[in-house]
């Protein structure tokens, strides 16, 4: 049976990490005894991390880490590296703050052997006019540094094979802010089978939204600069 490792990151989000696990636990049971739910506190100043090590002592497949605060980028790049490391036949990923649905990932199960990544592919978002345009601009930010057009890069409701992530996890800086969309541009640019399926987005379920204009220059003009020199390396 395909062991699934489920990559989760969690920041300063001790009102909404029991309902997470309650949501999504069931869906790790259900791919299999080997499977775990990997939870890593990114260094969080909350009773996150005390939550996660009482909700683990009746949980044998969620696993808890804990790291001094980086980002999400650095933090679920460590939860890819671990779920390699450990073995792990595919790896999900998804967010800690709700705005995921865990119901729409048994389609993505099922199609993982036709694949190298299942990307979801957020339609109809109701998190907000400043995310949308997040996106928006890394997908122009994309096109004008890679000339490849990716549909949503930095979703956080993804399936991976673990044998393509493998060869193509190098590629990423250890302290990256913007793994996922990295990610999705290596695959897209190395002709890997990438599939998008539209999801349904949620407005976040606890904590606060940081993103505010100032950000979104600083993320697009970063990225900008990061992009043009990695895509020598890609």
């Amino acid at each position: 049976m395909d062991k699934l490792y489920m990559v989760i990151p969690a920041y300063n989000e001790q009102d909404t990490i029991r309902e997470v696990i309650d949501e999504w636990y069931p869906m790790v049971v259900m791919t299999g005894a080997d499977s775990r739910l990997v939870i890593i506190d990114d260094g969080s100043k909350d009773a996150t991390h005390e939550v996660l090590k009482s909700e683990a002592k009746s949980r044998p497949q969620l696993i808890v880490k804990h790291k001094e605060n980086s980002g999400h980028g650095p933090t679920i790049l460590a939860g890819y590296k671990y779920a390699l490391e450990e073995g792990a036949d595919y790896i999900f990923q998804t967010d800690s703050d709700g705005q995921t649905r865990p119901e729409e990932f048994p389609a993505f199960w099922r199609c993982r052997r036709h694949y190298d990544m299942i990307v979801g592919y957020r339609n109809h978002r109701q998190d907000g006019f400043s995310r949308v345009f997040v996106t928006k601009v890394l997908k122009a930010v994309i096109f004008m540094c890679f000339h490849c057009l990716v549909t949503d890069a930095n979703t956080p409701f993804r399936l991976m094979k673990a044998e393509t992530l493998k060869k193509e996890i190098h590629l990423v800086p250890r302290n990256y802010f913007l793994t996922n969309v990295l990610l999705t541009v290596i695959y897209t640019k190395h002709r890997r089978q990438l599939k998008f399926v539209p999801i349904t987005f949620r407005p976040r379920q606890g904590g606060v939204n940081s993103i505010n204009m100032k950000r979104i220059f600083n993320i697009g003009k970063n990225a900008l600069r990061d992009f043009v020199r990695l895509n020598r390396t890609i």
